[in-house]
């Protein structure tokens, strides 16, 4: 399993193997079949074309290899992840953006539909898209209590699509979704763990990997067969909608991320963090 894809075998883990890649470093369990991925593209593990790519590929072969549950979490300090990489949306190259946005929607999906139990070990702040990958896993464990998670969208001057609203709401719910969208909440740790966006917390990442893995260890005596029709069936609509809009969500985006005001915004937001 994964043999042709290793490139470097620590000495550390006797019963792990490691592999890295540019931007991801993942290792295998042997013993329990769970796999860690860890996002490390610094310096905040923002979501270009290249790197989403990457997660996607990296997610089709785990489910090829069919293991039995996956950490993702980040190699970086303070961040878990940053989300969309506004450079994609500034000024872009029609085809790059329409690449860019058909390649998030294949890995959501890949992320919200895998086969195995996910844990999203959030280590660092998650706003917008890595919320979004964040509530994608089934389980939620966070480090705090400095650090932050939300759909931030609006205060950016945009506007989360449907599917990312949608797995808000499967997540907290119709009217926490709704005031946290509206208002582009970022929720401490705490405030997360009160309203559902997080399902534990800890006080630093070793122990919060060890939640992760505790979970995950639930479904030893589980099938994954039964394991992967319920959570199929649960997640159905939201899933759903996205198959059936790919075209639609993708043409409003197009649409939409090219307007005047839009670029506007997204221009004095990248002057912002330059200063």
């Amino acid at each position: 399993m994964l043999r042709r894809h290793i490139l470097h075998i620590t000495n550390k883990f006797a019963n792990c193997r490691y592999v890295s890649q540019s931007m991801l470093q993942y290792t295998v369990d042997e013993k329990s079949g769970i796999a860690t991925v860890t996002m490390n593209k610094p310096p905040v593990n923002s979501l270009n074309l290249e790197f989403l790519d990457e997660i996607n590929t990296q997610l089709n072969k785990l489910q090829k290899d069919k293991i039995r549950g996956m950490i993702l979490t980040s190699g970086l300090q303070k961040v878990f992840c940053a989300g969309l990489d506004i450079t994609e949306f500034y000024n872009p190259n029609p085809d790059r953006l329409s690449k860019f946005w058909t390649t998030l929607q294949d890995t959501w999906l890949s992320l919200y539909t895998a086969s195995f139990p996910t844990v999203a070990v959030v280590n660092g702040h998650s706003p917008a898209g890595g919320c979004l990958f964040a509530m994608s896993c089934d389980y939620r464990v966070m480090v705090g209590p400095k650090y932050t998670i939300g759909l931030n969208e609006t205060k950016l001057g945009i506007v989360a699509p449907k599917w990312f609203q949608d797995s808000m709401v499967a997540v907290i719910g119709q009217r926490n979704a709704e005031v946290s969208l509206t208002t582009g909440k970022m929720y401490t740790t705490e405030e997360a763990l009160q309203v559902g966006l997080i399902d534990e917390s800890s006080p630093d990442a070793d122990s919060a990997l060890k939640k992760g893995t505790q979970f995950l260890n639930n479904f030893q005596r589980i099938s994954p067969w039964a394991f992967k029709m319920t959570k199929d069936i649960s997640r159905q609509p939201t899933v759903q909608w996205l198959i059936d809009n790919k075209q639609k969500d993708l043409d409003f985006v197009l649409k939409y991320m090219q307007s005047p005001e839009v670029q506007k915004g997204l221009g004095l937001y990248l002057q912002s963090l330059k200063k």
